[in-house]
């Protein structure tokens, strides 16, 4: 039971920083300013997006319910929130206020924070860690767009 309760609590806050991130970054994909801003030649569709980070969340939800079970205390809990903004303020950044190169940096800070997530507790989650490659991945993919969009535009 403490394990499904930690998991509706992950996917409530994580599908709460979707929301915010959406709402913080406007019109963000149909706005003017990216329709025409020289994107990447890989940059997939528009519905990609949506499911790709609908199945991120879930799967990094799951992931985190078994991860705080480590009993990591304040590493775990500072390491999420770090997570947390990042993730929500790389959409204001980008979308609303324009400012790629800063994004960049802060999608980086991001995607090396997942990749400490994935490989700094794969002695420990062994198979579990599984759940959360497709973040990583992801952001690895939306690091190089961002980096596209930086030196193009």
């Amino acid at each position: 039971m403490k394990q499904f309760m930690w998991l509706v609590l992950f996917l409530l806050i994580n599908f709460l920083a979707l929301g915010i991130g959406s709402w913080l970054m406007n019109n963000g994909p149909t706005s003017n300013w990216y329709l025409t801003l020289n994107k990447a030649p890989w940059t997939p569709p528009g519905w990609v997006f949506g499911v790709a980070w609908t199945t991120i969340m879930i799967c990094f939800s799951i992931y985190l319910s078994y991860l705080v079970n480590l009993k990591l205390s304040n590493t775990f809990w500072m390491l999420f929130i770090i997570q947390f903004v990042l993730n929500v303020s790389w959409n204001f950044i980008f979308f609303n206020q324009h400012a790629i190169g800063f994004a960049l940096v802060v999608i980086i800070m991001l995607t090396m924070l997942v990749g400490y997530y994935t490989f700094g507790f794969l002695s420990a989650m062994k198979l579990k860690s599984l759940l959360i490659v497709p973040y990583f991945l992801w952001l690895l993919i939306a690091t190089s767009l961002n980096a596209y969009s930086y030196l193009k535009n």
